[in-house]
């Protein structure tokens, strides 16, 4: 969502706007911000890269890549080691779900993996049965 990428940057953002109407909850393993900065300075100055990271950060809450969180990810013995540890931050940290456009990746996963455009029909069935 943040690099524009098309077609996907629609429903990314309406998760998003979930998240700032306090329709949803949203976290991001710390390590993933690394990875962000990185790619996003490449597009954007680092300084631009830096404010929407910021942003970002004002609306989703970073989970914590410890010693411990990073043992568990390899005992997962996954071959993405990223992937790994985006999986233990999810558990550790109780989600619901963990959103991705890349669900194959996490299919030994203990909770469910959707992609933006699935949370949003499962958001937007949940608000109309509430």
């Amino acid at each position: 969502m943040l690099g524009r990428r098309e077609p996907w940057v629609r429903d990314s953002a309406a998760v998003l706007s979930l998240i700032e109407a306090s329709d949803a909850e949203g976290f991001v393993a710390a390590h993933t911000l690394t990875t962000l900065d990185c790619l996003l300075a490449k597009y954007l100055s680092p300084k631009k890269a830096a404010s929407t990271l910021v942003s970002l950060l004002n609306l989703v809450r970073a989970t914590s890549v410890d010693h411990e969180t990073l043992l568990k990810a390899f005992s997962l013995g996954w071959t993405d080691f990223e992937d790994a540890v985006q999986a233990v931050c999810a558990l550790q940290i109780g989600a619901d779900f963990l959103v991705t456009r890349d669900a194959k990746a996490f299919s030994g996963l203990w909770i469910p993996v959707v992609s933006p455009s699935e949370l949003l029909s499962i958001l937007t069935k949940d608000q109309h049965a509430s």
